[in-house]
This record gives C-alpha cells, structure tokens and sequence, in this order.
C-alpha cells in the first residue's frame, strides 16, 4: 500500500470520534505501530485534528473532513462504467478493488452528485471469463509488479505445446481476451501470450532486472514501429 493510501486509511478509521489504538491501525495496515506512530505526527503537522498518544489511541476531533472530491458528469460515468467493466472482466482482486474505489468516491461526493454514481446508464454484463483466468490476471499483475519470472506451458493458435520462461511487462485486454506481453527467454524477443492458452503457471523462482532492450517502452517502440501509433 502506498504511503499516500496509508494515510488516508487512517483518516477513514479515526472519522467519527473513534478511540483507536496504534495497535488496531497497524493490524489493519499490516505496518508496524511504529509506522503508524510517524504517520499519525505526520497528519498532526499538516493540520488533522487527531488527538491521543502511543499507548493510550488516537481519536480526531469532530469537524474535520477530507475535501469533497468534484467530478463532472462525464468524469462519474467515466469512473463508474471503468469500475463496472473491471468487476465484470477483470481479476479476482481488481475486481474487488474496483468496487471498493466505487464505495470510497461515493462516500466523499458532494450529496448532490452522490445519486450520479448510481444513474450511471453504462454496463458491462459479466459473460463467461473463467475463475481460472481472472485468478491468473492477478497472478501476472503481481509479477509484472515484482519483476517475477513466470514459467508456464502454452499452445499457441494451432495447438502446438511449448513450455515458456518469461519476463512479463503488463497486461492487455482486448474485449474478452487478455493478454500478457513479455520478453520471452525461449524465443530471446518479446512475445504476448493469451491468458485461456497458458497453463501450469508458476513462479519460476527467480527475478529479473530491468534493462531498456528488455523493457515495455522499447516493446511499445516496436510496435508503434510496425504498426504505427498505438493511441
């Protein structure tokens, strides 16, 4: 969880004139109490009216609110139809933290933009992505973040097997399809796999580090190259 994140939890759990402890917010955040010490020292400096002390808990004053956040029609449905297709097509955990985010905005919006969430005439229904690939979206997402090596067999579009090492740089979606786009140690190139094609993925044990030939800037340059561009 980003630093910024962090600190927006903690205001969300003191709201209310809670009494918390260092001990609770630490457990939620999975930090330490010491973390959650520096980032609460860190909110009273800028102005957040949190009072209390180590050992005892914080509470903050009533009063206090973060800013309404101000979003124009066309920015709501924007953000509401991004979350609505991301519940239905993506990641177990995306999923998930698509309608979190949706939660979170509405709780902040002004009231009278709050029913805008809701009115939002844009859907994606859900259409038969398997379990198994949205679990493996999450599974590429957290490699790409962690520069993981993946190893995985793979049949390409005419069922021919082949047992793959890659580096993978992002993710794709194509409308019903994702795809992963990676430098491919068989093939020494980068290469994009299809998610339903891949099987027996694992972690392949090791790391692997960033280097500008290898890199999705110099993948989308060839691209771009070929293909034109790509916006």
């Amino acid at each position: 969880m980003r630093r910024a994140d962090r600190l927006f939890q903690i205001v969300q759990y003191l709201r209310g004139g809670r009494l918390v402890t260092a001990a609770i917010l630490a457990e939620r955040l999975e930090v330490s109490e010491r973390t959650i010490y520096r980032d609460i020292a860190d909110l009273q400096s800028t102005g957040v009216p949190i009072d209390g002390e180590a050992g005892v808990g914080y509470v903050m004053r009533g009063g206090f609110d973060l800013p309404p956040l101000m979003f124009t029609h066309d920015e709501i449905v924007a953000l509401v139809a991004g979350a609505r297709v991301v519940r239905s097509w993506g990641g177990i955990a995306m999923a998930r933290a698509a309608e979190e985010a949706l939660v979170k905005i509405e709780a902040v919006l002004p009231e009278a933009e709050r029913a805008r969430v809701n009115d939002a005439k844009i859907f994606a229904p859900y259409m038969g992505i398997s379990d198994s690939v949205r679990a493996l979206i999450d599974r590429c997402e957290a490699a790409v973040e962690k520069r993981e090596v993946l190893t995985f067999d793979y049949r390409d579009e005419h069922g021919t097997p082949t047992r793959r090492d890659i580096q993978p740089l992002g993710l794709w979606f194509w409308g019903k399809v994702w795809t992963v786009m990676a430098w491919c140690e068989l093939r020494q190139d980068f290469r994009m796999f299809r998610l339903d094609r891949m099987s027996d993925v694992e972690a392949a044990g090791r790391t692997y580090r960033p280097a500008p030939e290898r890199s999705l800037a110099e993948c989308l340059r060839q691209i771009e190259a070929k293909y034109g561009p790509q916006r």
